[in-house]
C-alpha cells in the first residue's frame, strides 16, 4: 500500500468513528432536523465524488469514487425525503389548530 493510500484509509476510518460517536450523542428530537442540513455537506461530497470517479489514475480510484456517488446521492434524496416528511407533519399540526 502506498503512503497516501494509507493516510486516506487512516482519515477515513477516524471520520467514520467521530461521525458515529456526534450521531449517536445528539437526541432524537433535532436529528432530522441535523440529517436535513446535513443534506449541503452530501452535496459537496457528491461533487468530490464525480471528480475522483473521473480521474483516470486507477481502477480503485473509479470504483471507490463510483460508490461515493451512490452513496451521496442515497443521502442527499433520503435528506429530502425526510425534510418533506417533516415539513408536511408540521404543516397538519398548523391547520389542524386553526
Amino acid at each position: 500500500m502506498t503512503g497516501a493510500l494509507l493516510v486516506g484509509l487512516y482519515v477515513f476510518v477516524l471520520a467514520m468513528f467521530v461521525g458515529f460517536e456526534i450521531i449517536t450523542k445528539i437526541p432524537p428530537t433535532l436529528h432530522t432536523p441535523l440529517m436535513s442540513g446535513a443534506n449541503a455537506v452530501s452535496g459537496i461530497t457528491l461533487v468530490g465524488a464525480l471528480i475522483a470517479a473521473r480521474t483516470g489514475e486507477s481502477t480503485i480510484s473509479s470504483l471507490l469514487g463510483l460508490a461515493a456517488i451512490i452513496f451521496a446521492t442515497i443521502n442527499v434524496i433520503g435528506g429530502f425525503m425526510v425534510t418533506d416528511r417533516m415539513l408536511k407533519m408540521f404543516g397538519q399540526k398548523k391547520r389542524k389548530s386553526s
